[in-house]
């Protein structure tokens, strides 16, 4: 082997096993999308919480109640509406457009919160 094959094959070599360890890494892109994730809203002491959530088209929203007084979910814009639920009772709702869901709850209707789909 002549002098410059010995060095071509120096500089090939850690080129070759830094190819080899970076093809098997999974690449991520800005264009990768989350999965719709579950969130919970816990209602207690009168209030939702948090007051305002944001999630992404394709989440499930599900409102607890912790309380020990019934309370309800009902969106201002009619897109859902729980039964009256009683302490540890849940109520879901998907969300599959974007948008800002207003609700409230109609036994008590002080209290308010909101949804922003993304």
């Amino acid at each position: 082997m002549t002098r410059r094959n010995v060095w071509i094959a120096g500089l090939s070599a850690p080129l070759m096993i830094t190819l080899l360890l970076f093809a098997g890494l999974p690449s991520v892109t800005a264009n990768d999308q989350p999965t719709a994730a579950s969130t919970e809203v816990k209602i207690d002491n009168f209030s939702f919480g948090p007051e305002t959530l944001t999630v992404p088209v394709g989440a499930t929203v599900t409102w607890t109640n912790k309380d020990d007084i019934p309370h309800t979910t009902v969106s201002t814009d009619g897109a859902f509406k729980s039964k009256v639920m009683d302490t540890d009772e849940k109520f879901s709702y998907t969300f599959t457009k974007p948008g800002t869901y207003s609700y409230f709850c109609s036994v008590h209707p002080k209290m308010t919160g909101k949804v922003v789909v993304q």
